[in-house]
């Protein structure tokens, strides 16, 4: 989602919303002075509003010294900027506490650490990794970030396999299935992945210089096929837990750390989803900086090196993993490598929506629209709805992501 001008709509208060800045300190103090005894101690503490607060609230509540800090979020039931006119369950909020638990189960350094979650005021304590940057803005200033894809990888592996039918007993998998329905908000991904971008639709945001692109696209029988089959498998496979928003924005970074945030997106689908939108956030910044010479080349290089480690030690940690299934048709020689086959050919049809609906879509990237020459501009954002459309079509095609970074490579030029 974009942001827009918060003074449009004004969302009427509710009886748990908090009502000030005090309100707030309260909440926290209750919930994590014990883990933090500066909290329980220090006269005062400061709030912060931070993040764009497009959905839901979210808050930083700290010393005055910052040696104590942590990260409240509060949901509403509906958007935060548009008001009860777009309206959201409140189960994204425990769905976003409990898939963040899970993550941290999986992979604790990856993730900032679940303090506290309130049903009742649908609001989350939470670590502050303050000391970390958004992936976003170090795509821009073309961090070295020597970790980040075996990092991503392990992420993504230790996450999909665990709450997968290779590792949990088939009741407890049916019942987390029902556990993590999250209808509204698979509801917005549904449309802003496989319907607006394929369609003249009003919520598009469209480059001026791209529209004949659009439009060429929007009649491109056999991309609509395939998109139709990529949105029925997101529709109706519930292989594993998804984090479902895995793009740049949701993802912050040191050289020597990973931290992976924001899950309310959370529910059971097809492995390849969370792969595929991590794949196209990496080719979204190589697209972005494929226009410009010297060590922006180089950087695209990393960029591409990121994709093809990330995918490693996924299928390298997955396969560790798939050895000690208990279930015994799992465990016969070869299953693995078939899942590992289609959860690649998935992760690539859906990497190539996420490259064409961030060009043409709702919600685009700052990778693409910091560019201030119209002209380059528009060549990468062309250059990204390309690769999105071949990573589509010549997705069963592509045997590993070594076949696939040629692709890339090819189409970067």
């Amino acid at each position: 989602m974009t942001a827009q001008d918060s003074t449009a709509s004004t969302a009427p208060s509710i009886d748990y919303q908090f009502r000030d800045d005090a309100d707030v300190i309260a909440f926290a103090r209750q919930h994590v002075g014990a883990r933090y005894p500066a909290f329980a101690t220090a006269e005062e503490l400061q709030v912060e509003e931070i993040g764009d607060g497009n959905i839901n609230y979210v808050y930083r509540v700290c010393t005055p010294d910052r040696s104590a800090s942590v990260i409240v979020k509060q949901g509403l039931p509906w958007v935060r900027i548009i008001g009860e006119s777009w309206p959201l369950s409140l189960v994204r909020v425990r769905i976003e506490a409990e898939t963040l638990q899970f993550e941290a189960d999986c992979a604790p350094d990856l993730v900032p650490a679940l303090h506290h979650f309130d049903e009742a005021r649908s609001a989350i304590v939470m670590e502050d990794i303050g000391d970390h940057r958004n992936l976003r803005h170090a795509f821009l200033e073309r961090a070295s970030l020597p970790q980040l894809g075996e990092q991503m990888g392990r992420f993504l592996a230790t996450t999909l396999y665990r709450s997968s039918d290779l590792a949990l007993d088939a009741h407890d998998k049916k019942a987390r299935v029902a556990r993590f329905t999250n209808p509204d908000q698979c509801k917005i991904t549904e449309d802003l992945f496989f319907v607006d971008p394929f369609c003249d639709h009003e919520r598009n945001s469209i480059n001026p210089a791209l529209r004949a692109d659009a439009e060429a696209l929007w009649q491109d029988a056999a991309l609509k096929v395939e998109v139709a089959e990529l949105k029925q498998r997101f529709l109706s496979t519930p292989e594993a837990l998804l984090h479902g928003d895995l793009h740049a924005g949701s993802i912050f970074v040191r050289e020597d750390s990973t931290k992976v945030i924001d899950p309310e997106f959370g529910f059971f689908g097809p492995a390849g989803f969370d792969i595929g939108s991590w794949l196209a956030a990496l080719w979204l910044a190589a697209c972005a900086h494929t226009e410009f010479e010297g060590d922006r080349r180089d950087y695209v290089a990393q960029l591409r090196a990121q994709a093809v480690a990330s995918w490693e030690s996924f299928a390298r940690e997955y396969r560790e993993q798939a050895a000690h299934t208990s279930d015994a048709s799992f465990a016969a020689p070869g299953v693995a490598e078939r899942l590992l086959s289609r959860i690649l050919r998935d992760a690539l049809g859906y990497a190539g929506c996420e490259l064409i609906r961030r060009t043409i879509g709702l919600a685009h990237v700052l990778e693409l629209e910091s560019i201030n020459d119209d002209a380059v501009r528009a060549r990468a954002e062309r250059r990204a709805l390309a690769l999105g459309r071949e990573l589509i079509l010549a997705r069963e095609s592509l045997e590993d992501l070594a076949a696939a970074d040629g692709v890339v490579a090819r189409l970067l030029g």
